[in-house]
């Protein structure tokens, strides 16, 4: 008996979605480690790193469980295109300010806790991706990258991946 071949516009393989998913697991893992047990607090500018990586796992996870055609994974690799370049931009903002003379680092501002119960929602986003004197600091290195490197180097690494397989699929 002859196996049957995939009807035209068939879905291709989940595993690229799947490794995407994947990857940011470790990822998160990682930040999770390095806070909670390595000491080293996120900074506002961590912090949109952090959801912008999980809002692509929520869509490389539902790119998996779904398995587009040709339509929906232009679709998802639209999504997670974006996302990763709104990821490079946060992170290449947060490497920016980590590079700056002393003098010119911005003052450190409230907590995040402190502006979600008194700031007005715009002021905290403001707050957030302007980032402040924390986020100047470099913690953890690997290889003489801080935490926004690697995570700039995951953003291009990922995006790429999810346009990738949104041009591949035919």
């Amino acid at each position: 008996m002859m196996a049957k071949r995939p009807a035209a516009g068939a879905p291709r393989s989940r595993t690229p979605y799947l490794i995407g998913f994947l990857a940011i697991v470790g990822l998160y893992c990682g930040a999770l480690y390095l806070q909670y047990f390595l000491h080293q607090e996120p900074c506002p500018l961590c912090m949109v790193q952090r959801v912008i990586f999980i809002l692509m796992g929520f869509f490389f996870l539902l790119a998996t469980l779904q398995n587009p055609r040709a339509a929906g994974a232009k679709a998802y690799g639209f999504l997670i295109g974006l996302l990763a370049f709104t990821g490079i931009g946060v992170a290449s903002r947060h490497i920016w300010l980590q590079h700056l003379p002393k003098d010119q680092v911005p003052a450190c501002g409230p907590g995040l806790d402190y502006m979600l119960q008194n700031f007005p929602m715009a002021d905290v986003l403001k707050e957030l991706l302007h980032g402040s004197g924390e986020c100047a600091e470099q913690g953890w290195t690997l290889f003489n990258l801080g935490i926004p490197e690697w995570s700039l180097l995951a953003y291009v690494l990922l995006g790429s991946l999810a346009l990738l397989v949104a041009v591949k699929r035919k």
